[in-house]
């Protein structure tokens, strides 16, 4: 092994050697005449130096090239440069390039076997500087091959950036933990696409779990129909799945549904139930509706919620006729809503239009039975638990498709954040449920637009979307030990939680975070003395690109994810743009008809 790599290394490009002033946190390369033309910065670059008697291999990525002349800099010269515009000797000819490199990984040889190591002493001067090619990375990190996935280039260079993507139980393919994972950057940062990408790389682990919240319908959107031609922005798609051995179920509102007589309540109060009824005061439609579930609750034996009917709705107009005076003190109100109550029931008897019956109408179908329609709880249940042969199925819960009766801002503002909070609840009762009993859960729960649910400030008069925000921020706290671990994509650093950002072990963060409070919050998360931060504020805008074949998706990424960085350093990639190579370099085989 240690053969094959010396002869790696001797093929390889030399572009320059260590300099002075060099230490182990910071390394200066002198640039070699041959290769000042070239592009080095966002390159992979490597040397091999002797410490504590063993070879060892140093990795990193330039991040800046500096160029110097100090003829140019002498005041007289300068004086003269200014009449003539260039002196021809000393301009070009007396120019040094001086590079910048971030050192991420180290590995040391012992016997021919790899192992990770740190750079805990500094080359001597002179020390050959190579690029770094696929083969190199293959033949330092062969005993892991299986276990690399990838999602693109290095940054700036051309060989694939090897990453992994660990199940989170213990043994050769496993963390032996949860991660919780952040992905950031503006709309159209490719987020999204890196998101699918990502969860493709969980896929693989058969035994492990991948739960989706879905509100926006991005990650459903190519499951839905297997016919839809492959793409990269569609990759989490049927075709790509099957080739990883995967089965999947997406779940709309018209395949799950509600539970319990406190969702019951819950969506008589926010449909406005209790108002068209005539009970004004918000204090008292919360009464009217704790009264409603207490009813139903004591009558269980006779109202199911799966089948509620007529029946049903009339028995809850009487109880609230009959207990209204322990609402309202005043006969006036009493009488208002008893009023409106008769009514109701008149028109029903008369099969005319009520709005009250309309509304009742509404709610009921969130818990009706219909075929092919599961719980949450099942739904969940399905996620979590392992089947006796097969893999466990990716779980997608599609919460954009609404009903065509209900408005967007009721459904997105009120009803949304119910069915949110509804299968939140499920879900971490479940994985406590599973952590008493001693199991681990192994699954990844996938949180799109996540700033909406757990944003930085407080979020005043919804009682609701707080309790969601609360239970993310404890959930992030406490499920690592139960093996359920998160993950978040948001637009934005500063919007999300900072209890959350500070919580996540891995994090990619995409284009449009390097101004104002975004770029103080990643200066806080990278650390370093904002060298680190080089390459990233030289990410391009990817639609500033002239084509759409011509756009490049950058990434930084920090955290366990790749056998490069475990010096804790950032990486730095261009996410594949086209679906072949994704495939081809990760070994997904596919019908290739559907690309």
């Amino acid at each position: 092994m240690a053969d094959k790599l010396d002869e790696l290394v001797s093929k390889a490009e030399g572009i320059g050697v260590i300099g002075s002033p060099s230490s182990t946190t910071e390394l200066a390369l002198d640039i070699m005449a041959r290769s000042v033309t070239k592009k080095l910065v966002g390159e992979l670059a490597f040397f091999g130096y002797l410490q504590d008697s063993h070879r060892n291999y140093a990795l990193g990525q330039i991040t800046e090239i500096k160029l110097r002349n100090i003829w140019h800099e002498d005041p007289t010269m300068r004086s003269l440069i200014r009449q003539r515009g260039r002196v021809d000797a000393v301009s070009e000819r007396q120019d040094t390039h001086q590079g910048e490199m971030i050192i991420s990984a180290v590995f040391a040889n012992e016997q021919g076997n790899y192992r990770p190591s740190i750079l805990g002493t500094v080359p001597a001067t002179g020390t050959p500087i190579y690029l770094a090619d696929d083969g190199v990375l293959r033949e330092l990190l062969a005993p892991y091959q299986s276990q690399i996935f990838y999602l693109g280039n290095v940054y700036g260079s051309q060989p694939m950036l090897p990453l992994w993507f660990k199940h989170f139980e213990r043994g050769i393919e496993g963390a032996g933990e949860s991660y919780h994972i952040g992905v950031f950057g503006k709309t159209g940062s490719g987020k999204s696409v890196l998101a699918k990408m990502i969860v493709l790389g969980y896929a693989r682990h058969s035994q492990m779990g991948l739960f989706i919240f879905d509100p926006q319908g991005e990650f459903s959107l190519g499951l839905n129909n297997a016919q839809t031609k492959l793409s990269i922005g569609n990759v989490l798609h049927p075709n790509v799945l099957m080739g990883l051995g995967r089965k999947f179920e997406v779940y709309d509102l018209s395949r799950f549904r509600l539970g319990t007589w406190e969702l019951l309540g819950e969506l008589l109060l926010e449909f406005d139930l209790f108002a068209e009824m005539g009970v004004k005061s918000t204090d008292y439609q919360a009464t009217s509706a704790n009264y409603v579930v207490d009813f139903f609750k004591a009558n269980n034996n006779k109202f199911k919620l799966k089948n509620l009917d007529d029946m049903a709705f009339v028995a809850m107009l009487d109880h609230i006729h009959s207990n209204i005076h322990r609402i309202y003190g005043g006969t006036s109100g009493i009488e208002r809503v008893q009023s409106f109550i008769d009514e109701a029931k008149q028109k029903l008897g008369s099969s005319q239009f009520s709005p009250l019956k309309e509304k009742w109408d509404k709610v009921i179908r969130f818990f009706s039975e219909g075929e092919g329609k599961l719980s949450i709880d099942q739904i969940v249940q399905q996620a979590l638990s392992i089947p006796k042969t097969g893999s466990r199925p990716l779980i997608v819960v599609d919460l954009s498709k609404k009903p065509s009766d209900i408005t967007s801002g009721v459904w997105d503002e009120k009803i949304k954040p119910i069915l949110i909070d509804a299968i939140l609840g499920v879900l971490l009762r479940k994985a406590e449920d599973a952590y008493q009993n001693d199991v681990s859960l192994n699954t990844l729960v996938v949180l799109d637009e996540a700033h909406r649910l757990a944003p930085q400030e407080r979020i005043a008069n919804n009682e609701r979307k707080q309790r969601i925000k609360t239970n993310l921020i404890d959930a992030v706290r406490t499920t690592r030990k139960y093996g359920l671990g998160w993950m978040f994509l948001s637009q934005t650093l500063s919007s999300l939680d900072n209890e959350i950002v500070q919580q996540l072990r891995i994090s990619f963060f995409g284009f449009g975070l390097s101004m104002g409070a975004e770029y103080k919050k990643l200066q806080e998360l990278v650390g370093g003395k904002g060298e680190y931060l080089k390459l990233y504020q030289q990410f391009r805008d990817p639609h500033s690109s002239f084509d759409i074949a011509s756009r490049e998706y950058s990434f930084m990424t920090i955290g366990p994810v790749s056998p490069l960085s475990f010096s804790g350093t950032p990486l730095f990639l261009n996410v594949f743009t086209d679906v072949n190579n994704f495939l081809k370099s990760n070994n997904i085989a596919i019908q290739r008809n559907l690309i």
